[in-house]
C-alpha cells in the first residue's frame, strides 16, 4: 500500500510551483502584447493579479506548514531549505517588494515619470529562486511517499 505521508504539503507545492511559474513567468508579460493595452491598463490588470496571487501563495505557505508540522516533518534537515527559503522570500515580497512596486506602478498610472529601479529584477530573481526550492522541496516531498 502507498502511503502519502504529507499530502496537502506535496499537491500544495506542485500547485504553487504552477501558480507562480503562470502568473510571473506568462501573463506578467503578455499582457502588454495584447492590442489595446496600453502601459497604464496592463500595470493596473498587473497590481490586481499579483494582489490575487500574493494571497494564493500564503494559502500554500500555511497548508504546506501545517501539514508538515502536523506530519511531524524534520524541520532542521539540510531538505527543509528548499521549503523555508520561498516561505522566506514570500515573506519579504509581501513586506516589502510588492508593496515597493505597488507603489511605483500607482505612480506611472497616475503619469508620474519613475526613475528606474531595479526593483523588477529582485522580484524576477526571487521568483526563481521560489520556484526552485519549491521544485526540490517538491521531490523531497515526493521521495518521502511510502510504498
Amino acid at each position: 500500500m502507498t502511503v502519502v505521508n504529507q499530502p496537502i504539503a506535496l499537491v500544495s507545492t506542485f500547485l504553487w510551483i504552477g501558480f507562480v511559474c503562470a502568473i510571473s513567468f506568462l501573463e506578467a508579460w503578455l499582457k502588454f502584447r495584447a492590442p489595446g493595452v496600453t502601459l497604464p491598463i496592463g500595470l493596473g490588470i498587473g497590481r490586481l493579479v499579483f494582489t490575487a496571487l500574493n494571497k494564493i501563495e500564503w494559502v500554500f505557505a500555511i497548508a504546506i506548514t501545517v501539514n508538515l508540522v502536523f506530519s511531524k516533518w524534520q524541520w532542521m534537515q539540510l531538505n527543509s531549505l528548499f521549503l523555508i527559503i520561498p516561505i522566506i522570500l514570500l515573506l519579504i515580497q509581501t513586506l516589502w517588494l510588492l508593496p515597493a512596486l505597488d507603489a511605483r506602478a500607482e505612480m506611472h498610472i497616475q503619469g508620474v515619470v519613475v526613475p528606474s529601479s531595479n526593483l523588477h529584477f529582485y522580484f524576477v530573481g526571487m521568483e526563481l529562486v521560489k520556484v526552485t526550492g519549491l521544485f526540490f522541496g517538491g521531490i523531497r516531498l515526493f521521495k518521502s511517499i511510502a510504498i
